[in-house]
């Protein structure tokens, strides 16, 4: 298979998709091609929207691909796009790579729609902000999947989750792809075992997009780190291990989240990729130029900064909480991110604090994500916060403190966006080149694994 020359092949995109017109396009491929692909519901959301597995017969291996774990993230479901339609066109391909290919194209359809107000763009910081979701950790898809571990103990999964699980179940899949993405920065590659022969190919795979890779900090001080911008997948248990050498972790607070779809199917010996791609990057993302700033002065700094950040909504929200009247998925995410974020930050400064390897010089890449992109993505919080109050005015809430603060709100995230691109030099990524460079390494993955499979 000649990923370079499949590269050339990709698509050009102008916007994402809707979930009707990605839900559209599904039933019009398989009306195609009925030989080979089939629809089937597996489950249904908790507004009871349908979830569809996408079938494509191939060989004997299985692949289980799902998009929009996140439903801020887009970037896969049109990965999905390419790889169903090229699987069903191309007879060669799918039987070179040698899988029987199962497909969800948005798990989360619920949140997704709550995203829809920026799918078609203008794709500026701050209007993806206004129109930004993403649930509290408790309704996630992808982190409540059943868990026992030391004193974690979580049964809840969501009715997504429950779908992910039954096809995980049944196809028992040789290769997974949870098809996740960041919103600012570089690539960067979560793999489920260390896999040394496609490291070569991931750092490769962005440049033929004109993507750089992600040379800052990662984005959990727990990852287990196997190469430049590879990383274990995260997990759990993990992220417990790490909590309870700080220190942190308290027998009389349950954890709010379980397992991640990695940490499930592990059982079945699956080979699992996520690949974290970005809306838009800096050319400081993977600068390693040294700085004058150590590691954790620069971590130390944007904590401070965000406390200070979110102090001046959480002071809000504490004025107007009497008097809200929605019950909504944005106002229990807002609310949720603001108050978990203190113990997060609190256990994130013992960390940095605890650490001597922060000592040294941070590159210009460390410093930048450090200082720079998790800014962005409190700004994203800060989006949120101004979404649950505008739609309170919008459904008539008159109270004068909600209008007022409403209005506050939205200044705050109209100036905050254009400070925040006052210290950027960014450009909105191509969704062409973020699509291919999903596409080409997961077809590397696929190949490694049938190809490591075949050896055994």
């Amino acid at each position: 298979m000649d990923l370079k020359q499949l590269a050339k092949d990709i698509s050009d995109y102008a916007a994402f998709l809707t979930v009707d017109e990605l839900t559209q396009s599904s039933h019009e491929l398989v009306a195609q091609f009925p030989d080979i692909a089939s629809l089937r519901v597996v489950g249904h959301t908790r507004l009871s929207d349908p979830i569809e597995l996408l079938t494509i017969q191939g060989g004997p291996r299985s692949a289980f691909v799902f998009g929009g774990p996140h439903p801020n993230e887009p970037i896969g479901t049109l990965t999905i796009e390419y790889l169903s339609r090229r699987l069903c066109e191309d007879a060669q391909f799918r039987e070179e790579l040698g899988y029987t290919w199962h497909f969800i194209k948005s798990i989360d359809a619920d949140g997704m729609r709550l995203n829809e107000g920026w799918f078609k763009g203008p794709f500026t910081l701050t209007n993806y902000a206004r129109h930004y979701y993403r649930p509290e950790p408790a309704a996630q898809v992808e982190w409540t999947f059943p868990l026992d571990y030391k004193l974690l103990h979580f049964d809840a999964p969501l009715p997504e989750t429950v779908a992910l699980m039954k096809v995980i179940d049944e196809v028992k899949p040789d290769f997974m792809y949870a098809l996740h993405n960041a919103g600012f920065g570089g690539v960067y590659y979560y793999v489920s075992e260390d896999c040394s022969p496609l490291y070569p190919i991931f750092h490769d795979i962005p440049e033929w997009f004109g993507l750089a890779l992600d040379r800052g900090e990662p984005e959990s001080s727990s990852a287990v780190i196997f190469a430049p911008a590879i990383y274990k997948c995260l997990d759990m248990e993990d992220e417990y291990d790490h909590l309870e050498a700080l220190g942190a972790i308290d027998p009389d607070k349950p954890f709010s989240t379980g397992g991640s779809s990695e940490s499930y199917a592990r059982k079945y010996g699956t080979f699992s990729l996520v690949v974290e791609l970005p809306y838009y990057d800096d050319p400081r993302v993977n600068d390693l130029s040294v700085t004058d700033v150590s590691r954790r002065d620069a971590l130390l700094t944007k904590l401070d900064k965000a406390d200070a950040f979110v102090a001046w909504m959480t002071t809000r929200l504490e004025r107007v909480q009497p008097h809200l009247r929605l019950e909504s998925p944005v106002r229990s995410a807002a609310e949720t991110f603001l108050k978990a974020g203190v113990d997060w930050r609190n256990n994130e400064r013992k960390y940095v604090e605890s650490n001597d390897d922060l000592r040294r010089m941070a590159t210009q890449a460390e410093l930048f994500s450090a200082q720079v992109v998790s800014h962005f993505y409190d700004f994203l919080v800060l989006g949120m916060f101004a979404r649950m109050l505008n739609d309170e005015v919008a459904a008539g809430n008159d109270a004068p403190l909600i209008v007022e603060i409403a209005a506050e709100a939205s200044q705050f995230l109209e100036e905050s966006g254009a400070a925040l691109e006052g210290q950027l030099d960014y450009r909105v990524l191509p969704i062409r080149s973020l699509v291919g460079v999903q596409v080409c390494a997961g077809l590397a993955a696929a190949a490694y694994v049938r190809d490591t499979l075949r050896a055994e």
